[in-house]
């Protein structure tokens, strides 16, 4: 079961350990959209993704990878690359689907681990182009049937 709330995914309104998600583009952008709420809380994610993304050949950066940053005792952020480019073109908008479910079955055996509730705004449905009523399946299949407690948030 998927948790719907008002508010922001920064501040994640539970007890316990939480990880944000959000979804990030496999190009190395990271300048527009949610990443900007998650840049002016905290400095790692994005310097992780950087990093990441600047050592790619030697890493798994790439659809479908996620790397879990994290940022306070109680708090991971999950960089997760469902998107590729940043612009809608020929092939469409640019949220890969399939990259976001595997990186949602990636991000599950995280959650276990760390006995943490996942947190996110809808992902891959801003600048990614993507449509909620294919990603929230998505998301039940890979986090919320496996156990796994998540919130989404809608922003005022």
């Amino acid at each position: 079961m998927i948790s719907y709330v008002r508010g922001d995914a920064t501040n994640p309104q539970a007890a316990g350990p939480k990880i944000i998600a959000h979804v990030c583009n496999d190009l190395g952008g990271w300048g527009k959209g949610f990443v900007l709420a998650i840049s002016r809380r905290w400095p790692e994610p994005e310097r992780d993704y950087r990093d990441w993304h600047r050592h790619r050949a030697g890493n798994d950066f790439g659809l479908g990878a996620v790397r879990v940053v994290q940022v306070r005792r109680d708090i991971w952020v999950a960089n997760m690359i469902g998107q590729h480019g940043m612009k809608t073109g020929s092939a469409g908008p640019p949220i890969r689907y399939e990259a976001v479910a595997t990186c949602l079955g990636r991000l599950a055996p995280e959650a276990e681990a760390l006995r943490a509730s996942v947190h996110m705004p809808r992902i891959g449905c801003g600048l990614a182009g993507g449509r909620w009523e294919r990603i929230e399946p998505l998301i039940t299949e890979q986090l919320s049937d496996r156990g796994v407690p998540v919130t989404v948030y809608d922003f005022d």
